[in-house]
């Protein structure tokens, strides 16, 4: 018998809540059932694009729809130390390095593209030939190489309904996990709050499905127990394109004042579509 699945929504509060957001949460909500348990956290360790005021919106609106956690909600800029410590581990292991290259150098020496889309870096800075001067703050890059070495393997995983999925973490090259404006990336904090949440399945949308493979990479180097994964469909635009907040997708928000109800914005078509080609089995 399966056990009982921890599962998290973890939005972004760079804008409104949109329908994308509620198929999200719904979809994780979903997945961990009656039995399991269902997180909320907030992902706001960008501090210049995600304000307090857009966090206190998504809080309510969250409530409004009666999305709620079963546990306390982690707001990720409150514990950036941890993740630092993380950051200190890899580079006391060797498996760090600065990078001084501008996004233009990257661009205009990158080759190749990355398996999510993004250029692949060159490794200008990997064997010293960082070009420090003033003005230029590092970022700080995992040495793929190096750390595939360390493992011996380019791990993969389990996808549900689908069955393992062989990683392609090599084909991303250099990645970024400290960047310039924030200190931080995605993909360390991520990883390490899922591991400190007891997540036991991931439950996100198939733009990050590619992301998979670096992440499965920080699990491994850092002794991380390895979830499950369930990537769900995506509400797109009539061009094909993801439902963004940026494009000015549809926001709960707006809903809200146009007098519709939290079950009306659940039972949305578009959410629905969404969901029902997400259909989870579990396993």
């Amino acid at each position: 018998m399966t056990p009982p699945a921890t599962t998290r929504f973890a939005p972004s509060p760079t804008g409104f809540l949109h329908l994308g957001h509620v198929v999200s949460g719904l979809y994780s909500r979903i997945v961990a059932g009656e039995a399991g348990k269902f997180l909320i956290r907030i992902e706001d360790i960008d501090t210049t694009r995600c304000t307090p005021e857009l966090t206190q919106a998504l809080r309510e609106d969250l409530d409004w729809l009666g999305l709620l956690s079963d546990g306390p909600v982690r707001q990720q800029s409150r514990h950036l130390p941890e993740y630092h410590v993380v950051l200190a581990n890899l580079r006391e292991r060797g498996l760090l390095y600065p990078c001084f290259c501008t996004r233009r150098e990257i661009a205009e020496a990158a080759t190749q593209i990355a398996p999510d889309g993004s250029l692949v870096y060159p490794g200008t800075c990997r064997h010293g030939a960082a070009r420090e001067g003033p003005g230029r703050d590092p970022v700080w890059r995992l040495d793929m190489e190096q750390a595939l070495d360390v493992l011996q393997e380019v791990p993969g995983w389990h996808e549900v309904g689908h069955g393992h999925v062989a990683g392609k973490a090599d084909a991303f090259g250099d990645i970024v996990l400290a960047r310039r404006d924030t200190g931080l990336s995605y993909h360390l904090c991520v990883t390490h709050d899922d591991a400190l949440e007891g997540v036991t399945t991931v439950t996100r949308g198939r733009d990050l499905y590619e992301a998979t493979s670096v992440q499965r990479v920080l699990q491994e180097l850092m002794g991380w127990p390895e979830p499950v994964y369930a990537h769900h469909a995506l509400i797109l635009d009539a061009d094909g394109q993801k439902l963004s907040k940026r494009d000015g997708a549809e926001g709960v928000r707006v809903l809200r004042q146009e007098g519709w109800t939290a079950r009306q914005v659940l039972d949305h078509p578009l959410v629905l579509q969404a969901l029902e080609a997400s259909a989870y089995s579990g396993g």
